[in-house]
């Protein structure tokens, strides 16, 4: 079999979090993933020489983990961890009982019975009025764990079975002292100063390749020109001005390379441009500053004005000509680099890795003779998805790297090596702007929240070059180049991520606050008053909801269509893709679903994505999981003529056989389940379900994530307040 070139190339990067005007981190992220994902990534190598890698680190985020090595950085989190136990005020207590549980609860908490019992005890639903009620439940040693284990479950395996303290703390499991949570600490510190070095030492014996972003993570097209986002989304509403100042992303692009240079020794040779947005103008900055090889998405590619349409070309890479430059480009396989993102986290590690491997094969044939030295590019976050994972993807990356060893067929490579050796002939000269996410900019700007953010920049950028024009005496002055810096992070992308109805997390006023200090700390610089509208957050306006709760009995006829629009029109529904967080899930088979009841029946409608056809749906299985307050899973499979192959209840005592007239498929998929067959006993109080989708016997999707549609016992003077997500 002919042989594929396999790149990986793991992206880490985080916000500037410190606050300019304070000093203070207001997110722990840095400090945490540390421990959790920038070294182990690279040390889970160490047993597999024969397998490389690409890593991409972003300025922004080495910059805050040297602080951190240093003892320079503080953050209220880790200030409240080194606060002795019996120390603590009850605003300390508060804030622990609120952010101290802040992490993937099936993977991080759930397994550790103290974590767990100490989350039980606070409650799992809670708000601060609540929390403050029950202070009194909490004894010293209870905060002083729960101090403890907020930092030892970020902790990745590697750590278990390489240093003996981590290990014995894992193992002890409650009732710490203040002596082993100080030395929990200190380690974690100390892992904070060794993420570059070990980098450094896997790139110097050949083993990766480490690239680089622009310095604060910025949109390069859009710092270029906000205009630029019409390319792909002509009808888009933009900023009420105009921002366009590509000499900042010359300074990003200009100064990650320096500050690359005095890590590393040596210049990058590759850029993964923040979020793989890239234009014409950008990937010219980006040659000017002598890197040699940018990667972006397969979006990118098929957008591209000299008409790429063959997927296969996806599999080679490409000379980028533009604007008298050129550079080469690589393309991400957007379906397998989404799987190891959103899919594998829920399969078996070992038939994960057994899937990708097949997938990388099946490429092979497909591109056949077509290109002598195919290239399949997986490319995606390293650090926010392994908490998907049992055992933080150690078991997945693991089996992976073992097989890949011994796989005569795939060959892993630097993404400099691979150039070198197969240098790209054919060419491209006039891309369309756009970014990873379904190639467009949408994340980032057009929301009314987005653009408020882009002319609060614009506002804050015009007022300091007129200032300067105008006081000449700080030209050159300290008070001047701490204003540019701090503009700069402003630019990053982060900022606009949770902006807009795109992303949302428990962390969205904090995000939301950093970026806001930012701009008020560029006029304090200069002695200036800021804007009174600065003091007032931008995520505010009014948003899309990706969810919304039944409002009355419903009672829809099951024949798979809408077949009026007042059956569904009560009904609660969910917008899947919204997950909540750092990730962004492009592809579903689910673009939404809608729930409902009366007294006899729960009703489910499942509404497909676009990209589902009828051959597609036979490999597909839906499923609606109950969780309380008994366990069962309804399943429904179809054929390729849309008749039901399956509709059956899967509880501890077996599986059964549904009726089918309570399930049908012709635009849309409606279920009915009697609660008389799901067994509910009739002292129950709430219900709790999610639904899920299976290809091929593997889960692909699951909605809601990490919790669950919950709702009482309907009854006939249910108001249906009580329903949550």
């Amino acid at each position: 079999m002919k042989k594929i070139y396999l790149a990986f190339l793991w992206h880490q990067h985080q916000p500037m979090y410190k606050n300019p005007s304070t000093n203070v981190y207001e997110l722990p992220w840095v400090r945490l993933h540390a421990t959790k994902d920038y070294y182990d990534m690279v040390a889970a190598l160490d047993n597999y020489p024969k397998v490389k890698a690409n890593f991409n680190l972003v300025p922004s985020l080495l910059v805050q983990l040297d602080e951190y090595a240093k003892g320079e950085a503080k953050d209220k989190f880790l200030d409240l961890t080194l606060k002795p136990a019996d120390k603590l005020e009850n605003d300390d207590k508060v804030f622990i009982l609120m952010n101290f549980f802040m992490a993937n609860w099936d993977n991080m908490i759930f397994p550790y019975n103290r974590y767990l019992q100490l989350l039980e005890k606070r409650g799992r639903r809670t708000n601060e009025a609540e929390i403050r009620k029950t202070l009194g439940y909490f004894k010293t040693e209870d905060f002083r764990d729960l101090q403890v284990w907020f930092n030892l479950t970020w902790m990745d395996p590697y750590w278990r079975k390489t240093d003996k303290f981590i290990d014995d703390l894992y193992n002890k499991g409650r009732d710490f002292t203040e002596d082993e949570k100080n030395g929990l600490i200190k380690k974690q510190l100390e892992i904070c100063g060794m993420v570059v070095q070990k980098h450094k030492e896997a790139q110097d014996r050949g083993q990766i390749e480490v690239s680089v972003t622009p310095f604060y993570h910025p949109i390069l097209p859009l710092l270029c020109d906000t205009n630029s986002a019409h390319q792909a989304t002509p009808n888009m509403a933009l900023p009420s001005k105009r921002f366009s100042h590509p000499e900042d992303a010359v300074w990003h692009i200009k100064n990650a390379v320096k500050y690359y240079e005095g890590l590393f020794g040596r210049k990058p040779n590759g850029m993964w441009p923040s979020e793989g947005s890239i234009s014409n103008e950008a990937a010219a900055i980006i040659a000017d500053a002598g890197i040699k090889w940018i990667a972006t998405d397969e979006a990118v590619l098929f957008c591209a004005k000299d008409g790429v349409g063959d997927r296969k070309a996806l599999f080679r890479p490409f000379n980028l000509s533009v604007e008298g430059r050129k550079i080469n480009m690589l393309f991400r396989d957007h379906g397998l680099s989404d799987s190891v993102g959103f899919v594998y986290s829920k399969w078996d590690a070992e038939d994960a890795a057994n899937d990708l491997i097949s997938k990388i094969k099946n490429i092979g044939d497909f591109v056949g003779n077509s290109y002598d030295a195919p290239l399949v590019s997986v490319i995606l976050d390293g650090e926010n998805c392994w908490e998907y994972y049992k055992n933080d993807g150690w078991d997945f990356l693991t089996k992976l790297y073992e097989k890949l060893s011994a796989d005569d067929v795939i060959e892993t490579v630097r993404i400099s090596d691979y150039l070198e050796k197969f240098p790209p002939k054919n060419t491209l000269t006039n891309l369309t702007a756009g970014s990873w996410i379904n190639g467009n900019f949408g994340v980032w700007i057009g929301h009314p929240e987005d653009n408020a953010s882009w002319d609060y920049l614009g506002m804050t950028r015009d007022f300091l070059i007129d200032f300067i024009e105008k006081n000449p005496a700080f030209k050159g002055s300290p008070q001047e180049k701490e204003a540019w810096q701090t503009l700069y992070a402003a630019e990053g992308s982060d900022w606009n991520w949770w902006y807009g109805d795109d992303h949302s997390s428990e962390n969205d006023a904090a995000f939301d606050y950093i970026y806001r200090q930012h701009l008020i700390k560029v006029y304090e610089c200069m002695g200036q008053r800021p804007p009174d509208i600065f003091y007032k957050s931008i995520k505010n306006a009014p948003k899309k909801q990706n969810a919304s709760k039944p409002t009355s009995f419903i009672n829809p006829k099951i024949d798979g269509k809408i077949t009026n629009f007042f059956e569904w029109k009560d009904a609660g529904y969910y917008e899947v893709g919204h997950s909540g967080g750092s990730m962004h899930q492009v592809s579903t088979a689910l673009e939404s679903f809608h729930y409902g009841f009366n007294m006899d029946n729960l009703y489910v409608r499942f509404d497909l994505s676009g990209d589902i056809t009828m051959k597609s749906l036979e490999d597909l299985t839906f499923y609606v999981i109950f969780l309380s307050p008994v366990k069962c899973k309804i399943a429904v499979r179809f054929n390729a003529d849309g008749t039901t192959a399956k509709f059956s209840m899967k509880t501890a005592a077996g599986e059964t056989d549904l009726d089918l007239k309570n399930v049908s498929f012709s635009k849309i998929i409606e279920i009915a389940v009697p609660f008389k067959d799901l067994g509910f006993p009739q002292d129950y109080d709430n219900a709790e379900f999610t639904v899920s989708v299976d290809k091929n016997n593997f889960e692909i999707e699951r909605w809601p994530y990490q919790t669950a549609i919950v709702f009482e016992k309907p009854s006939e003077k249910f108001n249906f307040m009580g329903w949550t997500i």
